[in-house]
């Protein structure tokens, strides 16, 4: 029995839900994201809940059946209150700025590294050495954030690198804090 596709979406006020066949779209007052369930996954709308149940048994069912109802529930969260990701930039020089909608980061290399804002992600930076990535949909903030991190990864030995804000870095002794 699966306790989170059993357990009823609440919707909160200004989110709409339509059903149109296989294809979840949920409109609220920051967009409207769409989701394609399966044809074993059936989504019914009453009131303010949504309810999301499988039709047979199958291991295949069971799994997507959980899953679909933690993404409608994130969808429902992203267009009500959106999503954030935030970064921070750790080293000597180390910073990043705003050219329009895109970021500019400069974090050791010869060059500055550009990157783009993808279509519903925005980029602040309300400090050079913090980065704030928005969005209202869950996996799209979620791999923008990680693109960015994965240009200058943390690394071991001084820390230096892009991380997230809650991330712990282990850090390694290097060759002093080698026994001999």
């Amino acid at each position: 029995m699966s306790r989170i596709g059993n357990s009823p979406i609440l919707l909160p006020s200004g989110v709409e839900v339509k059903v149109n066949g296989d294809v979840v779209e949920v409109k609220g007052s920051k967009g409207s994201l769409s989701q394609r369930v399966g044809e074993t996954i059936s989504v019914t709308v009453e009131d303010s809940t949504v309810r999301v149940a499988r039709q047979n048994d199958e291991r295949h069912t069971k799994a997507l059946h959980g899953l679909i109802r933690a993404l409608i529930n994130n969808m429902v969260i992203g267009v009500s209150d959106g999503y954030s990701k935030e970064l921070t930039a750790v080293g000597v020089g180390y910073r990043a700025a705003l050219k329009g909608n895109d970021l500019e980061l400069q974090v050791g290399f010869s060059h500055p590294v550009a990157i783009e804002a993808p279509a519903g992600i925005t980029f602040e930076v309300p400090e050079p050495t913090r980065i704030i990535v928005g969005g209202i949909d869950k996996q799209m903030v979620g791999q923008v954030a990680a693109n960015i991190r994965a240009v200058r990864p943390p690394e071991p030995y001084k820390g230096k690198g892009i991380r997230y804000v809650d991330e712990q870095v282990r850090r390694k002794a290097g060759k002093a804090g080698a026994t001999r």
